[in-house]
């Protein structure tokens, strides 16, 4: 009776730790994957965003500092010989491109080169842009489930909360608390993983845009000179 008494006691002890390991761990198999799922989705948007916001900070202040050094330039071709070949600057490469292009064409009409020039810039262009923007869909895929998976998670640890009183037949708070409890959980997890994931792809978003308008600007006034 004695030992029945204390295993009761243990129990409900259990029940009333509501720190979020606790939580977790009386979670079912359903809710423990989705909490799982969306702390994984939470890491992996994070790493994105630390990784994309050095991303730009560093092409900003390297394409900056080539454009400076382009108009202080004596000749693009002069330029173009001064540039180091392992470049990671997407300003760099364009016009590394463009060159290549340019004094392949030397003997040829103006109007041919510049139209070839132009065509080799917009692909230049258009595959930087994709380095860049490579994994943006993450970041906007996680920022638009996480929620509905916390949600599935909400739901089911509702659900479960409702079946623990039809087996007890006890309407107690006691009895229905930790299943809510978990169920809110996996709702907070779904918030966390999704408000920064969208804030840094509208973020992100925008911060490709302008890059990428200064690019476009660039190429227009090289082309200008060509």
């Amino acid at each position: 009776m004695e030992q029945e008494l204390a295993t009761q006691i243990v129990g409900l002890g259990g029940a009333s730790d509501f720190s979020l390991w606790s939580l977790f761990l009386r979670a079912d198999f359903v809710v423990k994957f989705v909490i799982i799922l969306l702390i994984f989705s939470s890491i992996f948007s994070w790493a994105l965003i630390f990784e994309k916001f050095k991303l730009f900070k560093s092409i900003n202040k390297s394409t900056e500092d080539f454009e400076k050094k382009f108009w202080k330039a004596k000749s693009a071709e002069s330029f173009n010989n001064s540039l180091p070949s392992n470049s990671n600057d997407p300003a760099t490469l364009i016009f590394k491109a463009a060159m290549v292009e340019l004094l392949k064409t030397k003997r040829q009409s103006a109007a041919i080169q510049l139209a070839r020039v132009q065509r080799v810039l917009e692909i230049a262009v258009d595959n930087e842009l994709k380095k860049i923007e490579k994994n943006f869909t993450y970041l906007a895929t996680i920022g638009s489930t996480a929620p509905f998976i916390g949600l599935f998670g909400t739901v089911w640890g509702i659900m479960n909360s409702f079946q623990s009183i039809a087996i007890s037949r006890n309407t107690s708070l006691a009895i229905v608390a930790p299943g809510i409890a978990e169920a809110l959980f996996a709702t907070a997890l779904g918030l966390l993983a999704a408000i920064p994931a969208v804030v840094a792809y509208n973020k992100f978003n925008s911060d490709s845009r302008r890059y990428f308008s200064k690019i476009d600007n660039f190429s227009k006034r090289f082309l200008s000179i060509i």
